[in-house]
């Protein structure tokens, strides 16, 4: 497990969360029609970082292309800070696509965050489209109904949106990656969502645990 690097202040880490937050974008800039959709996974073997991503047709959810990077790992797990640790290796992957979607899923959290800028929103401005964060776990903000929605709601603003996608399971934790309205994240969702987990995703995952388990057997 990699240790802290000597120079990196967790609290500067955050300061650059609030900073960088600050140039989150919470309006719709995305095509019309959306043609595409991708979905980010990154999963690690010892020290290697291991991501990958995928772009599929939005309108059939038909894979149109994947593909993996590795790259080692310098950051270990800090909460609220999953995404200083996770850049590199969905970054290295995403430079692999020949084409780039129209808008990214993100298994993680975007605005719902404590400091305002989870995974989600950290990669949609590193690379300047369109994220959205759909989480399988709540980070912070308390579920409160509001007219049969179920909004996720932190010091009286509304961070994000719980969303049943599949009767009877448990909800998504969806928020605003970068460029989208939560009201549109939640819609691109339900979509792209045949399962609980969104379907772009679920590849991703698919993608992500086949290249981790030939990592280790080829390590053993």
């Amino acid at each position: 497990m990699p240790k802290l690097p000597p120079n990196f202040s967790v609290k500067k880490a955050h300061y650059t969360q609030l900073c960088l937050s600050k140039r989150v974008i919470h309006e719709d800039r995305l095509p019309s029609p959306i043609r595409t959709v991708g979905g980010v996974d990154v999963s690690y073997v010892g020290d290697l970082g291991v991501g990958a991503v995928v772009v599929l047709d939005y309108g059939s959810l038909e894979l149109l292309e994947a593909a993996v990077a590795t790259c080692p790992v310098n950051m270990p797990y800090v909460p609220t800070l999953l995404s200083f640790r996770e850049i590199p290796p969905a970054i290295s992957a995403i430079k692999r696509l020949k084409r780039q979607p129209d808008v990214w899923l993100v298994d993680a959290q975007g605005w719902a965050h404590p400091f305002r800028c989870g995974f989600a929103s950290h990669l949609g401005l590193a690379l300047g489209k369109p994220t959205i964060g759909a989480a399988k776990s709540r980070l912070t903000g308390k579920p409160t109904e509001v007219d049969g929605r179920t909004l996720l709601m932190d010091k009286g603003e509304v961070i994000g949106e719980a969303v049943t996608t599949k009767a009877g399971a448990k909800p998504v934790y969806v928020s605003v990656g970068h460029m989208v309205s939560l009201e549109t994240a939640v819609a691109i969702v339900r979509h792209c969502s045949k399962s609980r987990i969104p379907q772009p995703l679920l590849e991703a995952h698919k993608l992500a645990t086949k290249t981790r388990l030939t990592l280790v057997g080829k390590a053993k």
